[in-house]
């Protein structure tokens, strides 16, 4: 029998662990504790639409169907896409749906101390007496019984943007306890049925806490409901840089940022004529919601997010409220925000406040010393050597936690770089080299990042990313035809389709 492969999540990046480890001989087992493939598109805001183009937003060798003609799909059809990806491949037979992971415990040797920082990290094939196993204790969500399944390899596929809502600390009496209405996370929101959550809005005083994607599609939603006579109130706490669309004077931004020539860019002081110019044609300037911190840093720490169409107009029309306030808390009769005297009056908050993805990365991990290789060190980002492997933790990957301007095509081209590793196309460096690789890139994300580097982000150098997974793969990293081509189209998912 094969080596076996444990992928947990049945998401894009699950779904593409399994077919690239499929392809290269393993047998992978997939555990996903929601009844169908899909990820976080399964449970999303009803108005969601894809907030990427979607020719970023697509596997390499499975373009979109030409019945597919808008630009951003709404959630319906980008979940169908997945789905659809899944059926070609045949991947839904390696799928043990309702079966949600407990934890993950390695039986063999660590690599800890001095006398293993030089060790080889190897893959499965040709693979030492030294490699131990991993126990993957999993309840059967149906049967209501737990089972502990042993594999040579975890690849951790389990998203950053679900399952552990990040809520903000209240002093004491200044919390939704105090609140006489109610309190929901935006999580809890989204799994919602589309008419039991225009139920719950329906009439009432909503306030939204958040100003990214979600906190936009909700307001949307409540406004759409409601219009002006319940007007829905957005609490900013920090503008962002929100873009209507892709195409800023009618041209595409991939053509400024998405190319080899704008990576060029990034060692030069300041921001540079076009990050200036498009300043000046971002919706938030026009109500007063100016970023403090460059649409540089934006970009390098994947804040960016698409505007609903039409929030601006009901902005102007009054059935969206934008209040900016740094910090708030709850009274009775609803929230107090920074600067005001007298209480926002609410009859439902609901908190759009993200994600705390380190904990339930950490939180899989029986491990106490796995849990702090990964989330013990509040000044660094998450170290993984090309962003999938921590030099430390053996025979695991992790796909999908660091971000990047296009995840979908990121996590395929991770997967593909993790199957190669383990057919034994390449080796890794020395544990020492890797970790003095992931050093060099925390030190670039928080030069570029600034206060968001924890969000392990690759935007602003995702070719060049690429351009290390190619080499260490053997691949050309150089996809276009000419010189031209070469620095200023920009680079997609079709770019790399194998070989």
């Amino acid at each position: 029998m094969g080596k076996v492969v444990g992928i947990i999540g049945a998401g894009i990046s699950g779904l593409l662990a399994c077919r690239y480890t499929r392809a290269k001989g393993f047998n992978p087992i997939v555990f996903e504790s929601q009844a169908s493939v899909g990820g976080v598109w399964t449970k999303t805001i009803e108005t969601t639409k894809l907030q990427s183009p979607k020719g970023l937003y697509q596997f390499s060798d499975f373009p979109w169907d030409s019945s597919v003609t808008e630009e951003f799909p709404d959630h319906h059809k980008v979940l169908h896409y997945i789905q659809a990806y899944a059926d070609r491949f045949d991947l839904v037979r390696y799928i043990k749906f309702k079966s949600k992971v407990l934890n993950i415990t390695f039986e063999g040797e660590e690599l800890d101390g001095v006398e293993e920082v030089c060790a080889p990290w190897g893959g499965l094939e040709g693979s030492s007496s030294r490699q131990g196993k991993w126990k993957i204790s999993v309840e059967d969500l149906i049967e209501h019984s737990t089972k502990v399944y042993e594999v040579d390899f975890v690849i951790l596929c389990i998203g950053r943007f679900s399952g552990v809502p990040n809520i903000p600390e209240f002093p004491p009496g200044k919390g939704p306890e105090v609140f006489h209405g109610k309190v929901m996370h935006s999580m809890d929101y989204s799994a919602l049925d589309y008419r039991d959550a225009v139920e719950l809005v329906k009439g009432k005083r909503v306030t939204v806490v958040g100003f990214q994607k979600s906190a936009l599609d909700i307001a949307m939603e409540c406004c759409n409901v409601n219009g002006v006579e319940k007007p829905c109130t957005v609490i900013c706490r920090i503008p962002q840089w929100n873009v209507p669309d892709y195409m800023p004077w009618g041209f595409p931004m991939a053509y400024l940022y998405l190319n080899r020539f704008a990576e060029l860019l990034l060692h030069k002081p300041g921001e540079g004529l076009l990050l200036s110019l498009l300043a000046y044609v971002l919706s938030p300037l026009k109500h007063g919601m100016v970023p403090e911190h460059s649409f540089l840093e934006t970009l390098s720490s994947c804040l960016i997010s698409t505007v609903p169409d039409g929030f601006y107009d009901n902005v102007d029309k009054g059935s969206i409220i934008i209040k900016k306030s740094p910090t708030f808390c709850f009274s009775r009769e609803g929230l107090l925000l920074e600067g005001e005297p007298v209480p926002l009056k609410t009859d439902l908050v609901i908190l759009a406040t993200g994600f705390d993805g380190q904990k339930k990365l950490g939180d899989i991990f029986a491990s106490l010393k796995f849990r702090d290789y990964l989330t013990g060190s509040p000044d660094k980002t998450v170290p993984l050597y090309r962003e999938c492997i921590h030099p430390r933790i053996p025979q695991l990957a992790v796909i999908g936690f660091s971000e990047s301007i296009a995840n979908l095509h990121t996590s395929e081209m991770r997967c593909r770089w993790v199957a190669e590793l383990l057919g034994g196309k390449f080796k890794l460096p020395s544990i020492q080299k890797m970790e003095e690789d992931v050093g060099k890139w925390d030190e670039f994300m928080k030069r570029y990042s600034g206060k968001y580097y924890g969000r392990s982000c690759i935007g602003s150098l995702h070719i060049w990313y690429n351009d290390q997974l190619c080499k260490d793969m053997g691949l050309n990293a150089k996809r276009k035809k000419g010189l031209l081509a070469e620095l200023f189209e920009p680079y997609g998912p079709l770019d790399y389709a194998q070989p």
